[in-house]
């Protein structure tokens, strides 16, 4: 119990933290010195940052891939991390909120895990969970809502890899200096090791920008990357950069953005309100301008995470263009109706614009061409137990 009750303290710290600041100043555990570990990066991508308290490996990373898919890591042996991160969805789950080993739905959409290591900040809104490993322990020991229910379960769970023959060599492999390695700090950084090479770079987009195949990309892709990037959209100001976020961490990085914005998705009853278990940073901070402000996430290979927002409220690519192009969502009825554009917390990047029927599937056909499928398909990510199969495309 007094384990479960440390665990407990740093969960409350990593769920209620405040501030964040826009500096890597005073990131003690950040590092950016060389493990040894081999990167295999796309072109034109920095080196990520590695942590000194977490330093990658070979044995870690395979360590943490079978973790991650095996269902053994809940509770009731139900659930695994790949469940709401499978491979097939870009590393999301489909569903509009995610939902828990014991059926308890989470109130926010599951972001996708791809160049994850690149993330300034790890979830939607919490400004202070910045590295993997930390985020690795809310779903763990989280319980409201209760995902995979590591909390007063811990020494149980833990016994079921203890007492298993292969992962008392996966173990000893990445952990080689310890007599004891299966506890739940060295669980959950295997995890962080191996979502840290979920490195996606390798899309039409890329070819045609970094690599020199122009053809990679259809000539409605080209055009739809013209009016992305203008002025006219507005896009590339919250979706600009090597992993169209601007919210992002490497080993080069001196001064880090932790953005969230407002986007105008919700008004209630013309407040600025949003839903009450989905308010944003202002859960953190308390302060009115935070109020519905969410970190923009990586539009690479968005085709596949649908769908869309922070609750999944919007379910296709065309209904968040037409979401953009309004500058916010109108609701005319029900608990929750109210005018998004005039949401004054509401960024001022968000602004109305018109798009003629083709530049619209320009625009989406520019989206689409940020899918890669070797990334998808790459099997240093698959499941090494067969419990979630590869895409059809893969085989």
């Amino acid at each position: 119990m007094k384990r479960a009750s440390s665990w407990a303290v740093l969960l409350i710290a990593l769920l209620t933290g405040c501030g964040g600041g826009d500096s890597d100043e005073g990131d003690s555990t950040s590092s950016t010195g060389n493990t040894g570990y081999q990167w295999s990066l796309p072109t034109g991508f920095p080196t990520p940052k590695e942590f000194a308290d977490n330093p990658l490996t070979a044995a870690k990373v395979e360590l943490g891939r079978h973790l991650f898919y095996d269902l053994r890591m809940s509770v009731n042996q139900t659930t695994a991390c790949a469940t709401c991160h499978l491979p097939e969805r870009a590393f999301t789950d489909g569903r509009k909120t995610a939902i828990g080993a014991t059926g308890e739905t989470h109130p926010r959409n599951a972001m996708s895990l791809t160049n994850v290591v690149y993330n300034a900040t790890q979830n939607w809104a919490n400004p202070v969970v910045t590295t993997l490993h930390a985020q690795g322990l809310i779903p763990m020991f989280g319980e409201f809502p209760l995902e995979l229910g590591w909390s007063d379960h811990e020494a149980e769970i833990l016994a079921r890899f203890r007492n298993d023959a292969q992962y008392q060599s996966l173990f000893a492999a990445a952990y080689p200096s310890e007599t004891d390695p299966v506890n739940a700090d060295r669980v959950v950084k295997a995890i962080a090791a191996f979502e840290s090479i979920l490195i996606s770079g390798n899309s039409p987009y890329d070819q045609a920008t970094f690599q020199g195949n122009r053809d990679a990309m259809s000539a409605a892709a080209r055009r739809g990357r013209e009016l992305f990037f203008s002025e006219r959209m507005e896009c590339f100001h919250c979706h600009g950069g090597f992993n169209f976020s601007q919210s992002v961490s490497h080993a080069g990085t001196t001064i880090t953005q932790r953005d969230f914005f407002n986007n105008g998705l919700y008004n209630i009853g013309g407040t600025g309100d949003y839903p009450l278990d989905n308010r944003g940073l202002w859960e953190f901070t308390q302060q009115p301008a935070d109020m519905g402000r969410f970190r923009p996430p990586t539009l690479r290979n968005i085709e596949l995470t649908a769908p869309y927002m922070h609750d999944g409220s919007i379910a296709t690519l065309e209904e968040v263009i037409d979401h953009y192009a309004r500058g916010g969502r109108l609701i005319s009825e029900g608990p929750l109706a109210g005018d998004g554009a005039k949401n004054p917390y509401k960024s001022e990047l968000i602004l109305r614009f018109s798009l003629t029927a083709q530049e619209k599937q320009d625009v989406i056909a520019f989206l689409h061409s940020l899918t890669d499928w070797t990334f998808i398909c790459d099997p240093r990510f698959a499941d090494p137990f067969g419990n979630f199969p590869r895409p059809a495309r893969c085989n």
